[in-house]
């Protein structure tokens, strides 16, 4: 987490333009994943990061499996480090250097420094993370009555390996990371134990094992949190029973290659078995077993985030309206808490859009059943935007809590500015649908010029909500108004002139008093609307002149 929690205050606000470049395409993303496991030595930590970023709406779901699948390959380096460096070699012995190097750079002014300093500390605690887990683990040797239970499942052919493969499991379980559970199965291999077969089945199993990590991980995140932390344990359990199947064949394959190419042993058989060996075996079995997988999968990407959907069933889009993207639980820093609030206030917009786009179906809506359902479609919206924003403006005051840089503080401000302005549309939207109903009570009938005139401002309205849900996607530099207030402008002529024509149309009888104040308020509801509209783009851009002045002047 503190290793994470850096580099996200290292890459600050391009972690979003980072992960977008590293992740374009299947390929690269398996790439990505592959380097940051292999820097951070745990493919659990790696997909955790991963599950949280699809979470706050950083990655798709498709990019996430691209990572995880590289995440694999990347867990692989452990075995190799070990095999190659020998058993002699402390890793961890590295650890204290790197918090020697990293612990002074915490007390620097510049941010920077102390996002570095925090990358580092927390690389070297996962390598002391994993030198504490080998030492914890009880010696096997003093301990022979778990051995001869183990003992008595060894030759009990494809039963055995399955046995073999759930003990790999559970030991990912209980130490949380499969690189360590790999060195663990190395260890008791390397020693005799364990012969190399079942050490085989147990880095299956730790294959198995890795994905709980992220799917307990993705239990306090969003539909999308789950659905990637659903990827990696089908990607894994689908690559676990192929290899099941071809276990045998594959072992002697491992065998016969070492014996062709590497010279180690006159005997293809026995140079499994041979101590000396094992280590190197068991690391070529761990990487190929994962490079093949990937090799297999990649193409059935798309499938595989298709199968997962239909698997882990969103509630829906505009019917589900509990907080999509804010997660608990998970890794929160600043820039991952933004990114989800982004997300959210971007589902709330839309919400909006829906809500008056329901007040227009509802103006031409002539049947009584329809009107009906329409209104109380518009009160369940409404009813949302006030919830929404209570736990949107909670969360955002819950991060500001915490010590932000200058960026984000403004980015929090500008937010709980928006979320209120978007309140006020469901507020707005809602008081023109009891207008409706108003004039369904009384049968009033709007004239073809009434109609069109609504349509013009319910046109004019959505051109500024197109602005507004582009503005959402931009930074605060990118953001300009002009258009925006351009369009304000007209909505505000068009309402003069239609008010003007509609108080004659009054005077003159032409229009009952009635009808007249109900076409006089959904006139000034859209444009109410297109104020707040246009206020959601103001704040975006964090300018906090008063607009009404800026329009007239």
């Amino acid at each position: 987490k503190e290793m994470s929690d850096g580099l996200q205050k290292v890459a600050g606000s391009k972690m979003r333009d980072i992960l977008r470049v590293m992740t374009s395409n299947r390929f690269l993303g398996v790439f990505t994943g592959f380097l940051v496991t292999a820097l951070v030595q745990s493919s659990s930590a790696s997909t955790v990061m991963v599950v949280s970023f699809v979470n706050a709406g950083l990655l798709s779901l498709v990019e996430s499996i691209g990572v995880i699948m590289g995440a694999n390959i990347g867990t692989t380096i452990t075995a190799w480090l070990i095999s190659i460096l020998g058993f002699k070699v402390k890793i961890s012995a590295l650890a204290l250097p790197i918090i020697a190097f990293g612990f002074p750079m915490m007390f620097s002014s510049r941010t920077i420094f102390k996002s570095w300093a925090q990358v580092l500390i927390g690389f070297a605690l996962l390598f002391m993370g994993l030198d504490a887990l080998k030492h914890a683990v009880p010696d096997l040797k003093s301990n022979p009555e778990i051995l001869e239970f183990l003992s008595n499942y060894a030759d009990m052919g494809y039963f055995s390996t399955l046995i073999f493969i759930a003990v790999g499991t559970i030991l990912t379980l209980v130490v949380q990371s499969s690189s360590a559970a790999m060195a663990l199965t190395l260890v008791m291999c390397f020693e005799g134990w364990i012969p190399f077969e079942l050490a085989a089945a147990m880095v299956l199993g730790e294959n198995i094992g890795t994905t709980i990590t992220a799917n307990l991980a993705a239990l306090v995140g969003n539909v999308h949190a789950k659905r990637a932390a659903g990827a990696h344990f089908v990607f894994n359990i689908f690559g676990v029973i192929w290899m099941f199947v071809a276990f045998p064949f594959f072992l002697q394959g491992i065998g016969w290659y070492m014996n062709t190419y590497m010279d180690m042993h006159p005997f293809a058989a026995d140079s499994l078995y041979n101590p000396e060996h094992i280590p190197i075996a068991l690391s070529i079995f761990h990487s190929s077993f994962n490079i093949l997988n990937v090799v297999l999968l990649i193409g059935l990407v798309p499938f595989i985030a298709k199968t997962v959907e239909r698997i882990i069933k969103s509630k829906g889009d505009d019917e589900d309206f509990t907080l999509e993207f804010i997660g608990r639980g998970l890794v929160q820093t600043p820039e991952i808490s933004l990114a989800e609030a982004e997300n959210e206030i971007e589902k709330f917009a839309k919400l909006n859009v829906k809500g008056v786009q329901k007040i227009s179906d509802l103006i031409e809506e002539t049947e009584a059943k329809k009107q009906k359902k329409l209104l109380e479609k518009i009160k369940e919206y409404e009813d949302h935007t006030d919830l929404i924003e209570l736990k949107v403006a909670e969360f955002l005051m819950e991060l500001s809590r915490n010590p932000l840089s200058t960026e984000s503080s403004r980015k929090v401000q500008s937010y709980l500015s928006v979320v209120n302005h978007m309140e006020s549309i469901g507020d707005i939207y809602y008081q023109m649908s009891k207008s409706i109903e108003r004039k369904i009570d009384k049968k009033i009938w709007f004239e073809e010029n009434h109609r069109e005139a609504l349509r013009e401002m319910k046109s004019l309205v959505d051109t500024s909500m197109e602005l507004m849900m582009a503005n959402l996607k931009l930074s605060p530099s990118e953001i300009s108004l002009d258009a925006a207030i351009e369009v304000e402008a007209k909505i505000n002529k068009k309402r003069d002139k239609f008010r003007s024509k509609n108080f004659k149309n009054i005077e003159k009888d032409k229009v009952s008093l009635d009808a007249g104040l109900i076409y006089m308020d959904l006139i000034s509801g859209y444009e109410k609307i297109a104020d707040n509209v246009i206020h959601i783009s103001q704040a975006l851009r964090g300018d906090h002149l008063d607009l009404e002045d800026d329009i007239t002047t």
